[in-house]
C-alpha cells in the first residue's frame, strides 16, 4: 500500500501536487516513496508570490521553494523535465521530482485558464494525452478542484500522508468512562502504599480498553485511575481519590465535573510538561487554561510569564494594517482570554478594575504565531488557542518553541475548523492527539459541554 491507502500500481505514478500540499506540508513532496512528484509551473509561480513578507503562509513557501531547489541544484534542464531522483540519504535514490510544463504548441484547454487551478487541471489533461498509459493523480487539499479534475477525467486526491487517523470520533478522549465498577473487570491486583499515593497494579485482560499513558479510567463508583505505565500484560495505576479533584482551585475557580476536574490537575501538575484540551464552545477550555496559568505565575512562581497566542483565519494579513504594537495588534484577536479574565473576576466589586489590575501585574503577553518562529521561550506557560486551525506542520513549528522550564497547554475544538483547506483528521489539534498520546509528559483531556446559557443549551440541540 502507499501514502493513501491504495494498492501499489505496477509503475510508478505521477503526483502532480497543487499549492495548497506544499503550504500545508512543505515537505509534502518527499512522501510519496518511488512515485514521481511533479510541481506544475503555475504552482511555484504561486510559490513566488506567496513567499514575501513575514506571515505564516511566506514562511512554508519559502521552506517548499529551497526544498525544490535542493533536489533540483545541478542539474541539467531535461532532467528537470524528466524527473530528478530524490536522494533520501543512506537510503539511497527513490522516486522523481519534476517540473511540469505544457509542452503542445496548442494547449489542450478543457477549463477556461483565467484560474491558476483550471491552468494546472489543463495541463494534467495534456500530459494524459500525450502518455496514454501513464497514471496521473492530482493531490490538493481543495475539494472543488478535486471535483473538477475529476469531471475532466483527472484522478484527484486530498494529501493524506499527515493524517493519522481517518475517523476522528475514534479519537482518544483521555479517559475511559466504564459502566459499574471497574474493579469488576480486573481478575488480578497489587496494591501498595507510596508516600500517601496509592498505585495498583493490575493485569490486562479482554475487559479492558486499549489504554495509553497518562490516560485516566473513570467508573460509575466514583473509582478515578491514572494510568502511568504499561509493562508487558500490566497496567500500573495510580489511585486518584475523586473528592480533593473536585475541590482543586487555581485563582479562585473551582471545577464543574471530573472532566474538568482532571484537566486542571494536568494544568497545575509541574510533571506535565503538554496539555492538550479539545471540547466544546462553552466546556470550559479557556478559563480552566488561564485560571491555572494566573495561578503558577502570580502564587507559586512555577512560571515567569503567559505567552497567549492563537491561530486566527486572515491574521496573517490584517494584522499589519492594525494600529499599535504587537500587543495591541493581537489584543482584538485574543478577546477570549479578556472574557475568561472577566469572568474570573465577576464577583468582584469592580469587575472591570480587576481585569485592568491582572492585565498590568500578570506577565501576560500576547503574541502572533507570525512571530513566534525561531523564538525560544524559557520557563514560561505557552497558551495556544484555537489550535483546530493549525496544520501539523504549524503545531510542529510551534512546540518546538518551548524552552527549558516551560508548558504547552493546546485548546480547540474541532467542530469549529475555520480554515479552508482543513479538515478535522488533518488538524493539527488531531495531529498532536494522536502523536502525543503515549507521551509520558502529555495529557490529553476531552471536555463535556457546559451550556452557557438556557438560549446555548437550546440552540446546540435545536439549530
Amino acid at each position: 500500500m502507499d501514502d493513501h491507502g491504495r494498492s501499489k500500481p505496477t509503475a510508478p505514478t505521477l503526483y502532480a501536487l497543487d499549492t495548497n500540499v506544499l503550504i500545508h506540508d512543505p515537505n509534502a513532496l518527499l512522501n510519496f516513496e518511488e512515485h514521481h512528484v511533479a510541481i506544475p509551473m503555475t504552482v511555484l509561480e504561486e510559490l513566488d508570490k506567496l513567499k514575501s513578507g513575514k506571515h505564516g503562509v511566506a514562511a512554508e513557501c519559502r521552506q517548499a521553494i529551497r526544498l525544490i531547489d535542493q533536489i533540483l541544484a545541478g542539474a541539467e534542464p531535461e532532467d528537470v523535465e524528466y524527473g530528478v531522483p530524490i536522494q533520501r540519504g543512506k537510503s539511497g535514490p527513490c522516486g522523481r521530482l519534476s517540473i511540469l510544463m505544457s509542452k503542445s504548441a496548442a494547449p489542450v484547454t478543457w477549463l477556461p485558464e483565467n484560474l491558476n487551478d483550471n491552468k494546472i487541471i489543463n495541463q494534467l489533461v495534456e500530459l494524459k494525452s500525450r502518455n496514454p498509459g501513464l497514471s496521473v493523480v492530482l493531490v490538493t487539499k481543495d475539494i472543488n478542484m478535486r471535483l473538477k479534475a475529476r469531471a475532466c477525467g483527472i484522478d484527484a486526491e486530498d494529501y493524506h500522508t499527515d493524517q493519522l487517523v481517518d475517523d476522528v470520533s475514534l479519537l482518544s478522549k483521555g479517559y475511559h468512562d466504564m459502566s459499574g465498577s471497574f474493579w469488576d473487570r480486573v481478575s488480578k491486583v497489587e496494591t501498595r502504599q507510596d508516600h500517601g499515593r496509592t498505585w495498583h497494579r493490575v493485569q490486562l485482560t479482554d475487559n479492558l480498553p486499549s489504554v495509553h499513558v497518562n490516560e485516566f479510567i473513570l467508573d460509575e463508583q466514583g473509582f478515578v485511575g491514572w494510568i502511568k505505565a504499561i509493562k508487558d500484560d500490566e497496567l500500573v495505576i495510580l489511585d486518584m481519590h475523586q473528592e480533593p479533584l473536585l475541590h482543586q482551585e487555581a485563582w479562585g475557580l473551582k471545577p464543574r465535573d471530573i472532566h474538568q476536574a482532571l484537566a486542571l490537575f494536568a494544568l497545575l501538575d509541574p510533571d506535565i510538561h503538554l496539555v492538550n484540551l479539545s471540547g466544546a464552545a462553552g466546556s470550559g477550555k479557556t478559563i480552566l487554561a488561564l485560571a491555572a496559568a494566573i495561578e503558577q505565575t502570580m502564587v507559586s512562581k512555577r512560571y515567569r510569564r503567559i505567552i497567549a497566542t492563537r491561530s486566527v483565519q486572515g491574521l496573517d494579513q490584517e494584522i499589519g494594517f492594525l494600529p499599535g504594537t504587537e500587543a495591541e495588534k493581537m489584543e482584538p484577536w485574543l478577546g477570549a482570554i479578556t472574557d475568561n479574565l472577566e469572568a474570573l473576576h465577576m464577583d468582584d466589586e469592580s469587575t472591570h478594575g480587576s481585569v485592568d489590575y491582572i492585565l498590568q501585574k500578570v506577565p501576560l503577553q500576547f503574541k502572533s504565531l507570525n512571530y513566534i518562529r525561531g523564538r525560544s521561550f524559557q520557563q514560561s506557560l505557552i497558551l495556544i488557542d484555537e489550535c483546530q486551525n493549525l496544520t501539523p506542520h504549524q503545531m510542529k513549528t510551534i512546540i518546538t518553541r518551548a524552552g527549558n522550564g516551560s508548558k504547552v497547554v493546546c485548546l480547540g475544538n474541532l467542530a469549529q475548523i475555520d480554515t479552508p483547506y482543513l479538515s478535522a483528521p488533518s488538524s493539527g489539534l488531531t495531529y498532536l492527539t494522536e502523536r502525543f498520546k503515549d507521551f509520558p509528559h502529555g495529557v490529553h483531556i476531552t471536555l463535556q459541554g457546559v451550556p452557557r446559557s438556557i438560549l446555548a443549551e437550546y440552540a446546540e440541540t435545536h439549530m
